[in-house]
């Protein structure tokens, strides 16, 4: 898979591209990244890209024809044009249902801003979709997006050394992932629940999926809601919630 990325901070992407999981399958040539500075296609002295507001306001607005051009360029490297992606608290939450979509796809281009913002023509008429990846905002659209790239990169064949990994994280099947426990058994007088210890995997499966449930009632009431809304709760799964209360019970 590749991703061009157009970015005014390219070696920021130095991270995503060396360390962990991403680093592992980057090195390993199972997917790409292409990052491209805007300001390489200013139209103005000393390569500035940003302008005043109109209508007045504090902060600088990025302009759109760079950004333009610079997609453009992408594209013609190509000699296709790749789906869009801008990074902006202004887009839609991004759910793990987008993120698996965008994994079919074998090349993204990914937006990421700076400044207080960027020319709405240029979103409206060069970008596919918007994402944000929380109700915060950041300084820029680079952090946002090298974690889109690791979400994404998750559900690429290879990348993970256990294809079955990305199957059970949290959001999968709208929960939250259920408590997890390793060696030993006793730590500082804390026990791992006996039944992880039994080697009842049915039984096992279905404690965890009770977990997930308290979990997800106590931290994320909202996705319950909608896993319910989306049909994804069994009988007994709301028998588990109507009589949990509380924290998760280990």
């Amino acid at each position: 898979m590749r991703f061009d990325v157009l970015t005014l901070f390219p070696d920021m992407f130095e991270a995503v591209k060396r360390y962990g999981v991403s680093g592992r399958a980057f090195a390993a040539a199972i997917w790409q990244l292409h990052c491209w500075n805007p300001r390489d296609f200013a139209t103005r002295k000393m390569g500035y890209i940003d302008d005043r507001p109109f209508g007045g306001g504090p902060g600088m607005v990025m302009q759109a024809a760079p950004l333009s051009a610079c997609l453009q360029q992408v594209d013609s490297r190509l000699g296709r044009r790749q789906h869009r992606i801008l990074l902006s608290p202004t887009g839609k939450p991004i759910q793990q249902s987008d993120i698996r979509r965008l994994a079919s796809y074998d090349g993204l281009s990914l937006v990421a801003g700076r400044y207080e913002g960027i020319d709405q023509r240029f979103i409206d008429r060069d970008i596919d979709e918007a994402f944000a990846l929380g109700d915060i905002v950041v300084s820029g659209g680079e952090l946002p997006a090298m974690m889109l790239i690791d979400a994404i990169l998750r559900w690429v064949p290879g990348v993970l050394q256990d294809a079955q990994s990305a199957q059970q994280d949290s959001f999968v099947d709208g929960l939250l992932d259920c408590p997890h426990y390793t060696r030993p058994e006793s730590w500082e007088g804390l026990q791992v629940p006996s039944i992880l210890l039994g080697g009842d995997h049915e039984a096992i499966g279905l404690w965890r999926r009770q977990q997930a449930l308290i979990v997800t009632a106590d931290m994320r009431p909202d996705l319950l809601e909608r896993a319910r809304m989306q049909g994804l709760l069994s009988a007994d799964d709301e028998r588990t919630l109507a009589g949990a209360s509380g924290s998760p019970k280990v």
